[in-house]
């Protein structure tokens, strides 16, 4: 069957025949209606159907199989709990770590109260720990498939009395390579058990897979959303064509002018992604690197972190990537052009999440304009090519923040108190220009709150020529905000020392009392650093890091022309 989103709407979760606990816990969880994938996966996994769904990331589908799942298990085995060195009931096959702890972690909220067990497991996690909880007795157990294959071989998880099998995400561990350990576990089950398969692309492998394990199918398909005419899509997709040089500085004019709540960064490398973090960090963003290179304990920081949203910005890999379903990404931006279309559908599918509206955002050489097109003639929308927003846009958008501020205080009241300082004063000035005061007063102390750059009169936004050798993952996103000339400074003490970009930027803003927001480009050489910041700048910054250390070294600082900019190597 195929289902529209636009279809009437139905009742809510109770109408689908889903126990009353379980109507009561996802009620309590803040969800009123069913999503499509939901209303029409749900009924037929009631009924013991196996079933093939074909589904975008973000639709709803972890509450579409886990709350059957939950059902069922509830129903035959009642709520007695975990029994040591029992058999798990019902197994979901995932591709990634990430994407394993976000299901059980949901699971685990839909089972409030049912006592049912569920054990996540995955590999880059003690497999002491995971043999303790499956000995403990496990009704649900959310695994990898390699990880999952793992347990199968040493006998710790028993698959004989399994009711139900979840294959979730099932092309993207086909492309990972998971084929021949799906293939080994489902060997390990019943015949009797109940299959399920979800997949955000059909394609003949994905028959393949289900050909091979599943018995008489239901098929859904949620068919694309579509819009009424003029209504705006979800994901607002816009590109800027900046050369490969610019681009650091390009990131940087548009993340102060989009200021997301949470965005993510793709880049194509590692390294790209460690020192795109590291100058990012340098010049007062709140960004974090996930990467494979990374051990996993720091991905687990870093995910958590992002999650809780006490990083405002992911800087990471497609592969890193993979699987990961945070709901509150408001921004996803390309800095580089992905391998392809179909990845590029894939990136931005983390923003704009269930009604939410989001914004991908590009930045594409000049040679990458075919790219676009590709990608606009796949999904069948326009991506707008703009300019980069000037210094003049940011002023625009800081003073509308200000004045949105100034009006919310205005509609709450409650200043009664305040009306005495501004009689007072109305003896001595205009009421004009005392309102005038007080708003500078706020949107000065917003800037500052933001870490944001003093604007200037006559701000400088355009790429400077680069200094001979500089490598170009160091330049900084933010540009001189000073209206004067720019000079370079070397300091002592390079990438062997230890010396990253933003020990530089805290040493020159702390030290020389000056904005971050007036330092320019930095480049980090193996014994020493190149620094631009203003001309009239130079004596304060030189003194100030002269009586100083950086990195607990004493340094010295000189002038020096661009073409003795990268010095000896």
């Amino acid at each position: 069957m195929k289902v529209s989103p636009e279809d009437p709407p139905v009742p809510g979760f109770a109408s689908l025949g889903l126990a009353g606990p379980l109507v009561a816990a996802v009620a309590a969880l803040g969800y009123e209606e069913p999503t499509p994938i939901q209303r029409e996966a749900i009924p037929s996994l009631l009924e013991g159907r196996d079933l093939v769904a074909q589904a975008a990331t973000g639709t709803g589908k972890t509450a579409a199989f886990a709350l059957p799942l939950l059902d069922r298990l509830t129903r035959e085995g009642g709520s007695r709990g975990p029994v040591a060195g029992s058999g798990a009931r019902a197994l979901v096959l995932v591709p990634t770590r990430e994407l394993a702890m976000q299901v059980a972690e949901a699971v685990h909220k839909y089972a409030k109260g049912t006592r049912l067990a569920v054990v996540p497991l995955y590999g880059g996690a003690p497999m002491d720990q995971q043999v303790r909880a499956l000995r403990r007795g496990a009704e649900i157990v959310v695994a990898t498939p390699g990880r999952g294959l793992d347990h199968l071989r040493r006998g710790t998880l028993v698959l004989s009395a399994l009711e139900v099998l979840i294959l979730d995400e099932a092309d993207e561990m086909l492309d990972m390579g998971f084929a021949e350990d799906i293939d080994a576990i489902v060997a390990k089950t019943p015949a009797t058990r109940q299959t399920a398969l979800f997949a955000a692309t059909w394609a003949p492998r994905i028959a393949a897979i289900a050909g091979r394990h599943l018995t008489n199918p239901v098929r859904i398909t949620i068919a694309r959303e579509k819009r009424p005419a003029g209504k705006l899509p979800r994901v607002r997709q816009v590109a800027y064509i900046v050369s490969r040089a610019q681009k650091p500085a390009a990131l940087g004019r548009v993340l102060d002018f989009e200021a997301p709540k949470s965005a993510i960064v793709f880049c194509r490398t590692r390294l790209e992604v460690d020192e795109l973090t590291d100058t990012l960090n340098a010049h007062g963003y709140g960004a974090h690197a996930l990467h494979g290179g990374m051990v996993q304990k720091q991905r687990d920081r870093v995910m958590q972190a992002f999650r809780a949203e006490q990083a405002e910005i992911l800087v990471a890999t497609d592969v890193a990537a993979r699987g990961l379903d945070i709901e509150h990404v408001s921004h996803v931006i390309n800095y580089d052009v992905p391998s392809a279309p179909e990845v590029y559908v894939h990136r931005i599918g983390r923003t704009g999440r269930i009604g939410r509206e989001g914004v991908a955002i590009t930045l594409a050489g000049p040679r990458e304009h075919r790219f676009l097109r590709s990608v606009e003639t796949l999904t069948r929308q326009p991506i707008e090519v703009l300019t980069l927003p000037t210094v003049a846009d940011l002023r625009a958008r800081r003073f509308e923040a200000t004045r949105q501020a100034l009006g919310a205080q205005l509609a709450e009241g409650g200043f009664d108190d305040m009306r005495t300082i501004v009689d007072a004063l109305a003896q001595d000035f205009e009421v004009l220009d005392i309102a005038a005061a007080a708003v500078k007063m706020i949107h000065d102390a917003s800037d500052k709150e933001m870490g944001a750059a003093p604007l200037e009169p006559e701000p400088r936004f355009e790429a400077r020529p680069a200094p001979a050798k500089r490598p170009r993952s160091q330049a900084s996103p933010r540009q001189l905000s000073e209206s004067g000339d720019v000079a370079l400074l070397r300091i002592s003490g390079g990438r062997r020392a230890g010396v990253r970009p933003g020990d530089l930027v805290g040493a020159i803003a702390g030290e020389a009392d000056v904005s971050s927001g007036v330092i320019g480009a930095i480049t980090i050489a193996d014994d020493h650093a190149v620094v631009e910041v203003p001309e009239g700048l130079v004596a304060r910054i030189t003194a100030a890091l002269s009586a100083t250390r950086i990195k607990g070294q004493k340094v010295s600082v000189r002038r020096i022309t661009d073409g003795a900019a990268s010095g000896p190597r």
